[in-house]
């Protein structure tokens, strides 16, 4: 699993390169994300003809990221103290910190701290605001509500969705395997749409498998990528050609199940893997990739995109976590616009925010 939670995502129109596989060897492998994982083709892939003349026509979209612009909003040390966050690194195995964390509708950043086995709650101005114990064995991925309830994943134990509410009250559980989930293992990521729980399957379909309340869906049902926040679009995004930083965003209308649009964005540089697709409540599209720049410097390149016509409307360049702790989303999107990057040091772990300008 790579390091940044993130972006799973659905191939329509017939594209089969989606947010899972390294785009180069020379990438040490990292666990399986969600959230907002990426991924890259062996070969490069075209485009079906129902949508190559939506990106083959379009002139605009090779936006230019800027140079970041981050504003610190807290850090959090490591350690087992109140506000600190769990890292462990045993002599053999792959070293694990705080795997996932999301933003509830107060501005909130909640923290999945699996090493301490808690969720580290902190207000809109960093400060502390609340530590939630969670009996989870294996917690990998946390989906937060907008009133602060919590979907905490574990594939691989629980083999289940453990549910919290904003106090930290025990919900339920949802299992994991059933209709529309054979594998659990490959489920890359948990999501909340209203009061809709819904994990991801191989960064492909969305399927619902309850509600925050704690009850099963009965029966089944899938989603063809993941919903935007206006409730207006399910989101897709893969890469075509990862050499050439040739990526695309997809959008199909939820109302009519209809193709919106398919947006290609040249990069100008190696794509490694996708990092991010999620939404604010104005639909505003939040795409990002980790590219390589120059031999042996990557980046984060982060691109806003309008809603209806997924034309980039600005962008920014983020930096890239380079220690080993493995993670499953280190970028969120606010409602209000705006993302938080979790960006790990020897000293713990800074969560700063960036802007598209």
């Amino acid at each position: 699993m790579r390091r940044p939670a993130v972006l799973g995502l659905v191939l329509v129109c017939g594209v089969a390169a989606f947010f899972s596989l390294r785009a180069s060897s020379q990438q040490k492998p990292k666990t399986k994300r969600p959230a907002a994982a990426a991924g890259a083709p062996e070969a490069p892939v075209e485009l079906p003809r129902s949508t190559r003349r939506v990106v083959d026509d379009d002139k605009s979209a090779t936006p230019k990221a800027r140079d970041p612009q981050g504003r610190a909003l807290f850090t959090a040390r490591w350690g087992g103290a109140k506000e600190e966050l769990g890292r462990e690194r045993p002599p053999e195995g792959n070293p694990i910190g705080p795997m996932s964390f999301g933003v509830d509708g107060r501005g909130r950043v909640h923290v999945l701290d699996n090493v301490n086995g808690r969720i580290q709650v902190r207000a809109a101005d960093g400060s502390q605001d609340n530590n939630i114990l969670v009996d989870v064995k294996n917690p990998e991925d946390m989906a937060v509500a907008a009133d602060g309830s919590s979907a905490v994943l574990d594939r691989h134990r629980d083999k289940a969705v453990t549910l919290y509410d904003d106090s930290g009250k025990l919900r339920g559980k949802l299992t994991l395997e059933g209709q529309g989930i054979d594998d659990v293992g490959s489920i890359t990521g948990v999501f909340v749409d209203g009061s809709d729980v819904y994990v991801e399957r191989e960064h492909g379909p969305l399927v619902k498998i309850g509600g925050l309340d704690g009850t099963p869906a009965d029966p089944r049902s899938e989603i063809p990528g993941r919903p935007s926040r206006d409730g207006k679009s399910f989101l897709n995004a893969g890469i075509i050609q990862a050499p050439l930083g040739r990526v695309y965003v997809s959008s199909i209308n939820r109302a009519t199940n209809e193709h919106r649009f398919t947006r290609e964005l040249k990069l100008d540089a190696h794509v490694h893997m996708l990092s991010l697709l999620d939404s604010d409540k104005s639909g505003k599209i939040y795409f990002a990739a980790e590219v390589e720049q120059s031999p042996g410097a990557n980046a984060i390149v982060l691109h806003c995109l309008d809603p209806l016509s997924g034309e980039p409307v600005g962008s920014a360049t983020l930096p890239v976590n380079t220690l080993p702790e493995e993670s499953f989303r280190d970028l969120v999107v606010l409602d209000a616009g705006g993302v938080i990057q979790a960006m790990r040091s020897d000293q713990g772990v800074t969560y700063a925010r960036y802007d598209c300008e």
